[in-house]
């Protein structure tokens, strides 16, 4: 049983010490703040976010959309945000129709529009159908933030913003993906209905 007990700390002290490099790499922090300044300017501007992503980024999407319709720290009227994940008939339809990798992009054709913002997570930096939405994205003009890995992958060259988690394991790179979200939906937050900062 000791074993146990170790095996966990030892999650729990990764899961940490992934957390005190993003807290002192200033170059993740500025992405970051980046990132929330565009989301909230695409709100001044009455458009809304549209997320995605796959296996636990899907859950990762839908969480943070969520945070934006609902509410995080207080209440306050709702933000416009949409995860391309959810929608069992759409994603069937278009998985059917024309293949899993225009699973979001085919979402975004339809739906996006000039001034939105695509938050795009993968821990990769490889999904195809990461991919394939962020080329529709520079084509109709929609601003584009990645959440990934160390590497970056092939979204190093396709997102607007990119923050890297500073990590190469996915997990540890899922868990500071939702700390992130966090962050840049209390910035959003604090500076729409908030005192501001």
């Amino acid at each position: 049983m000791e074993n146990i007990n170790n095996y966990i700390k030892e999650h729990i002290f990764d899961s940490i010490k992934v957390k005190q490099e993003i807290l002192s790499n200033v170059c993740v922090i500025e992405e970051i703040k980046k990132a929330a300044l565009e989301v909230l300017n695409a709100y001044k501007n009455n458009k809304k976010t549209l997320l995605a992503g796959n296996g636990g980024s899907a859950a990762d999407a839908q969480h943070i959309a969520g945070e934006f319709v609902s509410r995080f720290y207080f209440d306050r009227p709702g933000i416009p945000s949409i995860a391309l994940t959810t929608d069992t008939s759409i994603l069937t339809a278009i998985g059917n129709d024309y293949g899993y990798e225009n699973l979001f992009s085919r979402q975004i054709q339809a739906n996006g529009v000039s001034g939105d913002i695509f938050i795009a997570i993968s821990t990769s930096g490889n999904s195809k159908n990461i991919l394939k939405a962020l080329e529709v994205c520079k084509e109709k003009d929609i601003k584009t933030i990645g959440l990934t890995g160390s590497d970056g992958g092939l979204m190093n060259n396709l997102c607007d913003i990119i923050i890297k988690v500073p990590s190469n394991c996915t997990p540890r790179i899922q868990e500071s993906h939702i700390l992130i979200g966090h962050i840049i939906c209390a910035i959003v937050e604090e500076e729409m209905f908030g005192k501001g900062f």
